[in-house]
């Protein structure tokens, strides 16, 4: 188990802990320190060190406090994990799709998509600082409803009491509240919000189908009415499991088409990156010129910005020390990465952002070439393209134009 778990680990690589032991660090002895960790757990005197702490950008603004554990206790809470999971998803709710095996965000995506389409009426939750807000009493109970293993609802109990470092290098205990970063933390967070959340809305409100990914939930009715009695009784529901609905994130959304033309002050919520809303849809079959509204996603304006943002990181304007191969080499994972998430619905919105890409690339040219001729730079760009037509990845999908 503490191997496997291991594998896992250095699959996804991560950053060094408090500790500032990386994997390779951890590797160089690597026999010795899983001996050391199996050693300690089976003997229940396994305690976890401090949780690092980063601020990572939310997209919305502001800062997310990340907690990264040491590269051994990612191992250990993954053991605890794996042997827990399989426990929970034979309970879970067919709609909670976050961090679950053979579940993705394009399901929740999808399925969110076709209950627009069924339901005129959604509620757009958004609970305040979630993952800092559980309490630890009312976890604990959840888990000890469904098992009776000791050894590990010891292990849950001592890394939620774990100590977490501030941004002045101390340390604290934690009082509630489980670090995003942590590998067991999804787990937890889903049997909260299961108990919390899904299971109630599955006896209470069976005919009101909703999409929970993590701490981002959608819920959909067929009327206004419906949706301000389901607001007001979520508000109370979650206040007994000490959480509290964000005011002014929370909001009820009117999912505005052709045939749905009342007038409601919000129409459009964004949900995993995505960004629902009326949009113009053409005739598919090409028969007729005409365009109807439909109530569908697309990448959201956040996330262009995010990729921008990024784009501008990895390659600033005048930066003319490295080759353009280098910037290929690291932008083409991030690209793909956006690209093979972002285009699942309305695929040129996606795909558009990276005429950026082209823009950049013409810009370092320019600095990079000493020349301010638009001439010249369309024939380095366009010769550029004929030499290395697949040089960067979203070139192979037909995204070349430059100079907008």
């Amino acid at each position: 188990m503490v191997y496997e778990s291991y594998l896992e680990v250095v699959q996804k690589d991560g950053s060094a802990g408090i500790d500032r032991q990386s994997i390779d660090m951890f590797n160089a002895n690597m026999s010795d320190n899983l001996y050391k960790l199996w050693n300690r757990m089976t003997s229940g005197s396994y305690f976890p060190p401090p949780v690092r702490t980063v601020f990572i950008p939310k997209k919305q603004g502001g800062l997310r406090p990340l907690g990264i554990p040491t590269v051994g206790d990612r191992i250990a809470q993954g053991v605890v994990k794996n042997y827990l999971e399989p426990q929970f998803e034979a309970i879970f709710h067919n709609s909670s799709f976050g961090y679950r095996p053979r579940r993705s965000a394009h399901d929740a995506l999808e399925q969110c998509r076709n209950n627009c389409i069924a339901n005129a009426w959604v509620i757009d939750v958004d609970i305040k600082g979630f993952f800092d807000n559980i309490s630890h009493e009312i976890l604990l109970n959840m888990l000890k409803h469904h098992s009776t293993d000791k050894w590990a609802l010891m292990y849950i109990e001592r890394w939620l009491k774990a100590g977490v470092e501030q941004e002045n290098g101390s340390i604290i205990a934690r009082e509630k509240g489980t670090p995003q970063g942590g590998v067991i933390s999804p787990l937890l967070a889903n049997v909260y919000l299961h108990h919390a959340f899904d299971n109630w809305m599955r006896v209470k409100y069976p005919n009101n189908p909703f999409e929970r990914y993590a701490d981002d939930i959608v819920i959909h009715c067929n009327s206004k009415q419906e949706a301000l009695a389901l607001y007001a009784a979520l508000e109370k529901r979650l206040e007994a499991f000490m959480l509290t609905l964000h005011a002014e994130k929370t909001k009820i959304v009117y999912c505005k088409n052709y045939l749905r033309k009342e007038e409601h002050e919000h129409v459009s919520f964004t949900f995993l990156s995505y960004t629902f809303k009326p949009r113009s849809k053409g005739d598919k079959f090409g028969r007729s010129s005409k365009t109807f509204t439909v109530f569908a996603p697309a990448i959201s304006t956040k996330a262009k910005t995010s990729i921008r943002e990024a784009i501008r990181t990895v390659m600033p304007r005048r930066w003319s020390v490295q080759t353009i191969e280098w910037f290929a080499e690291k932008l083409n994972p991030k690209i793909r990465g956006w690209i093979n998430y972002y285009t699942k619905y309305y695929r040129h919105e996606a795909l558009e952002v990276f005429r950026y890409l082209n823009d950049r690339i013409l810009k370092w040219m320019k600095n990079k070439y000493k020349t301010n001729s638009r001439r010249k730079l369309t024939h380095k760009y366009n010769l550029l393209l004929t030499e290395q037509p697949t040089l960067f990845y979203h070139w192979k999908l037909g995204v070349k134009t430059g100079f907008r």
